[in-house]
């Protein structure tokens, strides 16, 4: 890390001293699972799908809920006043009775719903994770693209110096110090944009987060040697079938469509009103006709006649839904053996990549780009070789960050399509 900040250190002098771009910014360090720990409670998406849970939850309140019941109150006047005729009044109470276990089917309904809202946060916060831990893996590449640039800039620079002293002692032609002189500020544009895309990368990681001043960047501190793994293929298609939360959200939607036709089908049975009531006169006084009090108390029942049973519409988008469902679980089987195939071949194929790098190619480039420099630096070579062999450094190192990363983010990408995790560095 002191080797990194040194450098970094001199990158803002002589950037800021070029007058090119403003490098300063509060970073603040933050350690993997710190990070991974600050998307789980932050992160605003995460946040939002979690709702839908929780409205899943009450939907199971509502589903509940018995027919209310009905209170009628009604009063009458035939002319007490005038005529001595008398009033009345009529009270009653009805409800309905629900038949073919709708209660029932409308609970199993919600709560099939729920475990389906449940598995699809679960799915979310698999690919939120991956996503998260990818944009890390990101930034710390663009971290050791930007020392790769720094490195490269602070050489040719030192050499541009050299070359112009050398200039002056009349040791090498005018044509090469401009030539050195001119590959270090182009060097250092490279450097101001390397700088930009790793800014960038810290911005993305404040807002997966869901931190909302910019002004302060997370730092992630970490490296790409802890990303070595065993596997085999098939007992990753295994786990993969028994744990992704996407396969087990498809399974849920088939529950909630075949809760959906036991509904359908309940609907379909008639209800029943139910009504008590009094009916109530009072006495009649006038000489016509004297009447006593009456009251009269009654019940009845109310039988719906349900021709819309004729019209079978929503039964059979119930079992269309069923049959949807269906087909969606097994594309979401197919497609998580898919994922865990191409993914693991993608991670096999960055073990070697990397192992190809580590077998000594780093070294090698490095050694001849030395030997070219201390050749040049005696008379022995061209600029031209120098150049070229600075260029070849580059891009090896560049080349070998980028695999670095993409081995990475293969494993990240098999154990999301595995639904398995154990990354930690």
């Amino acid at each position: 890390m002191k080797h990194f900040l040194y450098f970094s250190f001199f990158f803002f002098l002589a950037v800021d001293a070029a007058g090119q771009v403003d490098t300063l910014f509060t970073r603040k360090r933050i350690t993997f699972p710190e990070y991974l720990e600050a998307v789980g409670k932050g992160n605003l998406n995460y946040a939002v799908q979690k709702f839908n849970v929780d409205i899943a939850y009450a939907g199971i309140e509502i589903a509940k809920i018995f027919p209310n019941p009905e209170i009628y109150y009604g009063y009458i006047n035939m002319g007490q006043g005038r005529m001595k005729a008398g009033y009345g009044y009529s009270v009653n109470a009805n409800t309905t009775l629900e038949l073919g276990g709708k209660r029932k089917a409308r609970i199993d309904l919600a709560n099939n719903g729920t475990e389906l809202a449940k598995a699809q946060l679960e799915d979310f916060f698999r690919n939120l994770r991956a996503d998260a831990t990818l944009a890390f893996l990101n930034a710390l590449s663009q971290r050791n693209s930007l020392r790769v640039m720094i490195n490269s800039y602070e050489s040719i620079n030192k050499l541009a110096v050299s070359d112009s002293i050398r200039f002056k002692l009349g040791s090498i032609m005018e044509i090469d110090a401009k030539q050195s002189r001119l590959e270090a500020r182009y060097l250092l544009n490279s450097v101001i944009q390397t700088q930009s895309n790793w800014k960038v990368s810290l911005n993305n990681l404040n807002l997966l987060v869901g931190k909302q001043n910019m002004d302060t960047l997370l730092y992630p501190t970490g490296r790409f040697d802890q990303f070595e793994r065993d596997f085999v293929y098939k007992d990753l298609v295994t786990t993969a079938l028994n744990n992704r939360a996407d396969l087990l959200a498809a399974l849920k939607n088939k529950n909630v469509a075949q809760s959906a036709l036991r509904l359908a089908k309940a609907n379909r049975m008639i209800d029943l009103g139910i009504v008590i009531g009094s009916n109530n006169t009072s006495v009649v006084t006038n000489f016509v006709e004297p009447t006593p009090s009456l009251t009269a108390v009654y019940g009845g029942v109310t039988i719906p006649l349900k021709f819309s049973n004729n019209y079978k519409g929503d039964l059979r988008a119930a079992e269309y839904n069923i049959a949807q469902a269906e087909l969606q679980y097994r594309q979401v089987e197919l497609q998580v053996e898919t994922d865990v195939a191409q993914a693991y071949s993608q991670y096999m194929a960055g073990r070697k990549q990397v192992q190809q790098f580590q077998s000594g190619l780093l070294s090698e480039a490095k050694r001849v780009l030395e030997g070219k420099v201390y050749a040049y630096q005696r008379g022995k070579t061209s600029l031209l070789e120098v150049l070229n062999s600075q260029r070849t450094y580059n891009i090896i190192q560049m080349d070998y960050f980028t695999t670095l990363y993409n081995y990475a983010s293969a494993l990240v990408q098999l154990e999301r399509a595995a639904g398995i995790w154990d990354i930690n560095f």
